[in-house]
């Protein structure tokens, strides 16, 4: 069982790195049966490893970036490129990280992320 402290400090990380309204609505859109699954990544992913202080946030979101863009996560990587620009990553820091994606894990994996990062990027720059 996750203490409530636990559960506060992953929620409240979770709102600082992908944005509160981003936060708001996945947990608005949760249903009965992903609920569980909502309530194991604030515990684990966000009031567990995230509240570390082994690594800072820009450092989280350019490992968070490759490793999604390598396992072709696409709609998640699209939110961690938002999040990595929240938490001070550049586009060149991003670009970078994707070029390792591309010769550790293989070219389609880094075009791929390349296209997601940049239509991330497009929708951050007109908001």
């Amino acid at each position: 069982m996750i203490d409530d402290t636990r559960r506060a400090e992953g929620a409240r990380i979770r709102s600082e790195v992908l944005g509160a309204d981003y936060a708001e609505r996945s947990l608005e859109h949760a249903s009965d049966f992903s609920r569980p699954m909502h309530e194991f990544s604030t515990d684990c992913c966000w009031g567990t490893v995230w509240a570390r202080d082994g690594l800072g946030r820009r450092e989280r979101s350019l490992i968070n970036v490759a490793i999604l863009a390598a396992l072709n996560r696409s709609p998640q990587l699209g939110v961690h490129v938002r999040a990595a620009v929240r938490n001070g990553c550049t586009r060149e820091e991003i670009q970078e990280a994707l070029l390792q994606v591309a010769v550790y894990c293989g070219v389609p994996a880094g075009m791929e992320g390349f296209r997601v990062a940049e239509a991330a990027l497009e929708q951050l720059e007109g908001q």
